[in-house]
């Protein structure tokens, strides 16, 4: 008996457990069926909602500027500006007007220098605080023809620093904010506003002529690496006249900006970077760049810190507003990009008028690197010899401009193993394998030495390293401490991922 109560017990408790089990499966089927039932409808009732192309629709009018009318209105005041801009650009403007508005320049320009500026046309890349205030600049001084290039729109974090942008801009495109705003100030100039990002493939279009006009000048007030390396090679190989703004970021001391030549911008990180990559492509000098020698220093503003839960999160390059460009917040004091672009400004239109202006001059040091250049060339045909090969006629593959970028950028003009500036020389870091000459044209022999294999010294510790690494059997870290063997593998490196610029 108590068996069959045992049994029965049992089978009631897997009864229940089944019943639980069943329950629940029909339960959580239920739920899900329905959770896949509303999102079926959800999707077909979004589909349905959007009209056949073929359909009659309303489509928002955008304005002049290129944003929606209705989400941008525009005011009365903007209205009243337009229409008069329209009238004064088709010379429905008294000149008397222009003249008197532009009295001061006219005095200080003298009437053939205003003339110049009126006609000109200057292209200004970058709508940013240094662009805002340049074309600001340039317009209020009389510059009648100006082309706007960017692709960003107004923030709330652009307000501390633009010129001309309010509250009501905040969401619209730069470069047709500037032309707003400006054409309540000088209503009868001529703006070509390109909503788009410079870059190389489109550089021909977006710096070609206005109206027949070529520019007069180019202004890069770009913040990115890339477009501005882009925009400085194209203008240098076109003979296009550029003046480049360097970085304002994190600085500080208005006291220690210049205009000077981008050869001679040596302590302005930006500016390193843009000139290194502009000797990749062949261009070292000529170009007027505003930068700032302030260094940075305890206490002062850095490059903010991407948060540590991004980098767990991965793709950190997916969080910039397009592909390269920067993803960490770069500290930025509001009157320094005034400075940067109004220096800009007052050099172009110095320039245009023709009015007496000087800046620091480039380094003169051609003649230092042709003496880098032919030791070099003496150096490759000792350890030529020391092999056993014949060198009468050895060629190494580097010309001066080479020479000048491994000193000047790579180096920073001193000897990576004591510092010493003076009496210094190129010379091959690593003893070479056999085969380090190429005999493979009949009548030829050349080095198959490469740029990154080459480290400044002076003369002195040159001889030093032929002798005894080179030619001899010492191995680095028998010659050089641990410090000296690293700085020049980091630099190395350094210059190996350089490379893909040339």
């Amino acid at each position: 008996m108590s068996s069959w109560i045992s049994r029965a017990t049992a089978n009631h408790n897997a009864q229940l457990i089944t019943t639980a089990v069943v329950s629940g499966v029909v339960v959580g089927s239920a739920i899900l069926g329905f959770q896949k039932a509303r999102r079926m409808y959800k999707v077909a009732d979004l589909k349905a909602s959007i009209p056949d192309i073929n359909e009659h629709h309303h489509a928002t009018r955008l304005t002049e500027y290129g944003a929606a009318s209705s989400a941008f209105p525009v005011s009365k005041e903007d209205e009243r500006s337009m229409a008069l801009a329209a009238r004064a650009r088709k010379g429905d403007y008294d000149d008397e007007l222009i003249l008197e508005q532009l009295a001061r320049n006219r005095v200080f320009l003298t009437d053939e220098g205003l003339e110049k500026l009126r006609s000109a046309f200057v292209i200004v890349v970058g709508g940013g605080g240094v662009g805002s205030h340049a074309t600001a600049a340039l317009a209020r001084s009389g510059v009648s023809n100006i082309r706007l290039i960017d692709f960003d729109q107004v923030t709330l974090s652009s307000l501390n620093r633009h010129a001309l942008a309010t509250l009501a801009d905040v969401g619209t495109s730069k470069v047709h904010c500037i032309r707003t705003r400006l054409e309540q100030i000088t209503p009868w100039t001529h703006f070509d506003c390109r909503n788009e990002l410079f870059s190389e493939a489109s550089a021909a279009t977006q710096l070609a002529p206005y109206n027949g006009q070529t520019p007069d000048f180019v202004i890069d007030a770009i913040d990115n690496i890339d477009s501005k390396v882009a925009l400085l090679a194209y203008c240098a190989k076109n003979n296009l006249k550029v003046i480049s703004s360097m970085g304002a970021g994190c600085k500080s001391d208005p006291t220690r900006i210049f205009i000077g030549d981008i050869s001679a911008s040596t302590d302005d990180p930006l500016s390193k970077s843009t000139r290194r990559r502009l000797r990749l492509l062949g261009v070292k000098d000529g170009i007027p760049v505003v930068y700032s020698t302030e260094k940075p220093g305890s206490g002062k503003a850095q490059l903010l810190p991407l948060a540590e839960e991004e980098f767990v999160k991965g793709s950190v390059g997916e969080l910039g507003v397009l592909p390269d460009f920067r993803v960490r917040i770069l500290p930025v004091l509001g009157t320094m990009p005034a400075i940067f672009g109004l220096a800009v400004a007052n050099h172009v239109i110095l320039d245009i008028t023709g009015y007496p202006h000087d800046y620091l001059p480039s380094k003169a040091r051609d003649k230092m690197y042709d003496g880098i250049l032919g030791a070099l060339q003496g150096s490759e045909e000792r350890i030529a010899r020391s092999f056993g090969f014949d060198s009468q006629g050895l060629k190494i593959p580097f010309t001066q401009d080479d020479v000048g970028y491994l000193v000047e950028e790579v180096y920073h003009g001193r000897s990576v193993i004591s510092g010493l500036s003076t009496r210094l020389c190129l010379s091959r870091w690593n003893k070479p394998n056999e085969d380090f000459i190429d005999k493979r044209t009949p009548g030829q022999r050349n080095s198959l030495l490469q740029m990154k294999e080459l480290v400044l010294m002076t003369k002195e510790e040159a001889a030093r390293h032929e002798k005894e690494v080179l030619k001899g059997n010492k191995k680095l870290e028998e010659l050089y401490d641990e410090k000296v063997v690293n700085t020049v593998r980091t630099k190395m490196e350094e210059e190996e991922r350089f490379e893909r610029f040339r």
